[in-house]
């Protein structure tokens, strides 16, 4: 059995680096053989699909179409001042 925890000052000169390396691959190959890494994929799959049916934007596209708006905001107000002023200009014409 190999040593792993260094006991009342004895080395651990059993457990080299050849001895890690073997037992870091054996962890690599158990945990390559479960399910997880499907359990995983599918469950991306799944949220993927799943957010592409709710029509979600990134806060980019987000932020871009509030600007948009904002700006489309400012150029109605202007509009509904211009035709205002024109409005009163006419009704002004009309009474002289």
């Amino acid at each position: 059995m190999l040593a792993l925890v260094k006991l009342a000052g004895e080395e651990t000169d059993n457990l080299d680096s050849k001895t890690f390396d073997d037992i870091s691959r054996r962890v690599d190959e158990l945990m390559a053989n479960t399910p997880v890494e499907d359990v995983q994929k599918n469950l991306r799959a799944l949220l993927s699909s799943w957010f592409a049916r709710l029509d979600l934007v990134t806060r980019e596209e987000f932020d871009v179409q509030q600007a948009v708006l904002q700006r489309t905001r400012e150029k109605l107000l202007q509009m509904e001042t211009r035709v205002a002023e024109l409005e009163r200009s006419l009704t002004d014409n009309n009474e002289n």
